[in-house]
């Protein structure tokens, strides 16, 4: 079963009895699969540690992140009877561009070198052409918050949007679209006069302030950038710092102390 969903690219948790303070040796080893939208597959030995672990499966799915789990003998929080090791096997993180510009094309090819799945989308097929995006995985001519709310249940943390258009008929509904999803970054590109403008547009949307927190804009870090590459790379330097957990980036020549944050990666 694990097999055929990591050859269709299925998201799951594989859930391993890996230690236990009781009697119980005989269970050591059991598995459960879980997936999004499905029964799950096996027993780690008692239906409340299935119940418990399947709920939690989902969360570490989401996140992408594999770790040691502790249960009571029934799935009981805060115990330390059972210890689960939670391996999530998660689909490629997704990196949707709106807006397919100048920009977009030295975007795709940063993206893609941080390994993201790129898919740009523009309402305007004379400009969401292959051609223009060679480096992009897929290209669609659509209207960015109708593509965004197809995408909704697949959008998680992991995953970054960037609004490059800045043009309002089409980042305002797209970026009330992309506030509907589980999307971990959202940028959004333009001057600080349009991005009052813009935020005084998705205010009139019935956009809450504690949604306009997850918009970051103007987009990217400031490093001094002006070509469409050195943008890319501020960009994906402020999805790298959202990431991680970074909330004001400088140089490390600067700083002190440890220079990872591995407490703080995801």
């Amino acid at each position: 079963m694990l097999r055929d969903c990591l050859r269709r690219d299925e998201p799951v948790v594989l859930a391993t009895v890996v230690s236990r303070r009781e009697d119980g040796a005989d269970r050591l080893g059991a598995k459960l699969l879980v997936r999004q939208g499905a029964e799950p597959v096996g027993s780690l030995g008692h239906p409340g540690l299935d119940s418990s672990v399947a709920r939690d499966a989902l969360g570490w799915l989401a996140t992408g992140r594999s770790s040691l789990v502790h249960y009571g003998t029934a799935g009981e929080f805060g115990q330390d009877a059972v210890t689960v090791f939670m391996e999530a096997f998660s689909t490629q993180p997704r990196m949707v561009i709106l807006g397919a510009v100048d920009f977009s094309a030295a975007l795709a090819s940063m993206g893609k070198v941080l390994g993201y799945r790129v898919v740009v989308c523009d309402a305007r097929p004379v400009f969401a052409t292959a051609r223009r995006l060679p480096d992009a995985d897929e290209v669609v001519a659509e209207w960015p918050d109708r593509f965004l709310r197809r995408l909704t249940p697949e959008l998680g943390p992991k995953d970054a949007l960037c609004v490059l258009t800045h043009d309002a008929k089409f980042d305002v509904p797209g970026i009330v679209a992309a506030l509907e999803t589980g999307v971990g970054y959202i940028g959004a590109m333009g001057s600080r006069r349009t991005t009052e403008r813009r935020t005084a547009r998705l205010r009139e949307a019935g956009v809450s302030e504690e949604q306009l927190a997850r918009v970051r804009a103007p987009i990217g870090l400031d490093i001094g950038a002006r070509t469409p590459e050195e943008t890319a790379v501020s960009i994906c330097a402020e999805i790298i710092a959202a990431r991680t957990g970074v909330d004001r980036a400088e140089a490390l020549s600067r700083g002190s102390g440890p220079i990872h944050h591995h407490d703080r990666a995801t």
